[in-house]
Parts: structure tokens; C-alpha cells; sequence
């Protein structure tokens, strides 16, 4: 199942095309935008000094702890036992998809501030009521998902916040949706991989033209969960590159389009 949105960047802009864009997906990590936005419109400190530890609460109750073979970051596991600055926690989640750092920026603020930063995006199915890896909580029915539309819908939410749109240009894994565009192309993006979904939204900036904001979603055989080798991977970059190709419509009043 493929799901595609394209949208201007401009404000209460509607999308201009889209394929499925209400069907469900796994979330994966692009649910760690919602957290990042929740975590800093708490107000939280990010420059306090926080225990780095690998025992979270269940949002079914007990604990559950993060398996160091799923996680893309191997830096925040170096600092078990330690200390660490909230904010160095809050970009690695971001920028190298730390799943440790993920649940560590949750347990700083709460599940109901998460809630609150789909509500306030607009999002009509997207939730995300657990940590990474809270399988407890998946078995008892309790999931991450997220469309295609909604995920359009949180970056919009972040218009008036360019800290967070600054962090998400610097993401790493950059084999999906930017691997669809020139090289150099200024691009504020997460993406996400499991087994059997590949997901992005990011918001691209042309030198040409105005940015619009793009997100696939995709769930099937093909998503392998390899964070850079993942075959999925590449059909998300084929659809950026042909989005790319039809970029100067994007933002065409309707009826002015070619």
C-alpha cells in the first residue's frame, strides 16, 4: 500500500494531490517529531542534565526497555550510566533516529503532550500513545500509526517554530525522500523504517520555486527495515523524483497549472 500527499509550505494550503492519504501505517520513528514538539512546547529544560537508563514505564503498566540491535544510534547507548544534556538526547532522536533517545525525550514530558501536537496539527487518525518498543502495549492493542495526510499536517504545525524545521534539515538517513532530489537541495524531513513500512514527510525548498511538502508512506514486502539498504527506500526516492520533475505546478493557482 503506497500512500502520497503533496502540498504547498504555504499556510492552510491544500494539497494538490493525493493517494490514500487517510490510510494507516505503522508510525516508526516519524512519530519523533510529535515528541520533539511536545518535549519543547512543555517548556523543558533542554539543558538539564538527565540520567541516561534503559527502563521506561509501560503505558499498560510493568516496564519495558529498548533493544540496542533496532536502534540506528549507537552514541546515546555509549552514555548509559550517565549523564547527558536533554537537548544532545532530543537531536539524536532527530537526526540519527535514536530510539534510546526517543524514549528517554518522552519520559520528559508525557503521552498527553504528544496527543495535544497531533491535535493542535489537525491530524484525523494519526496517534501515538506509547514509547519505541513498548510491546507490552502493541500487544494489548495500543499502536503508533500515522497517514499520510496527517503527517502533512504536523510539519504545517511546525510553520511558526523554525528551531525544530532547522533540526529535522539535519537528518542523517537522507536515502528516501532526499535521495529524490539534486544533491544539495534544502530539505527538513523524517522519516521512519520497520519490517514491512517505509515512511517520510519533509518540507523541500527549490531555488526555483516556493517549498512544498511532500509525504509517502508505504507499507508492504518491500520495506525490508534496513535504515539505509532498505529497497523500500528507493521507491519513496522514485516518487521524489517525481514530484521534483512537477514542482513549478505545486503552487499554481488553480486552473493556471501546464
Amino acid at each position: 500500500m503506497l500512500s502520497v500527499v503533496v502540498a504547498p509550505w504555504a499556510r492552510d494550503a491544500v494539497p494538490v494531490f493525493e493517494r490514500r492519504a487517510d490510510e494507516l501505517h505503522d508510525a516508526a520513528s516519524t512519530m519523533k517529531v510529535a515528541v520533539l514538539a511536545a518535549l519543547v512546547r512543555g517548556g523543558a529544560d533542554l539543558d538539564a542534565q538527565i540520567p541516561v537508563v534503559n527502563r521506561f514505564e509501560s503505558v499498560v503498566g510493568g516496564e519495558f526497555g529498548n533493544d540496542p540491535a533496532w536502534d540506528s544510534d549507537p552514541l546515546p547507548w555509549e552514555l548509559i550510566g550517565t549523564r547527558a544534556p536533554l537537548r544532545l538526547l532530543a537531536e539524536r532522536m532527530i537526526t540519527h533516529s535514536s530510539n534510546l533517545a526517543t524514549n528517554l525525550c518522552l519520559a520528559r514530558t508525557d503521552q498527553q503532550s504528544v496527543a495535544e501536537v497531533w491535535r493542535r496539527a489537525g491530524a484525523t487518525r494519526s496517534a501515538t500513545p506509547r514509547g519505541i518498543e513498548d510491546y507490552a502495549a502493541r500487544e494489548a492493542g495500543v499502536h503508533n500509526r500515522v497517514s499520510a495526510g496527517d503527517l502533512v499536517r504536523l510539519l504545517h504545525s511546525l510553520a511558526d517554530e523554525p528551531e525544530l524545521l532547522t533540526l529535522l534539515e539535519r537528518n542523517d538517513f537522507r536515502v528516501d525522500l532526499a535521495a529524490g532530489l539534486p544533491p544539495g537541495t534544502r530539505i527538513a524531513f523524517k522519516n521512519g523504517w520497520v519490517p514491512g513500512a517505509r515512511l517520510c514527510v519533509g518540507v523541500v525548498h527549490p531555488a526555483d520555486c516556493p517549498p512544498y511538502v511532500l509525504a509517502v508512506c508505504y507499507s508492504g514486502p518491500l520495506a525490508d527495515g534496513s535504515d539505509r539498504t532498505d529497497p523500500a527506500a528507493r521507491l519513496l526516492a522514485r516518487v521524489s523524483a517525481a514530484v521534483w520533475e512537477c514542482r513549478h505546478d505545486i503552487n499554481q493557482p488553480e486552473g493556471d497549472g501546464k
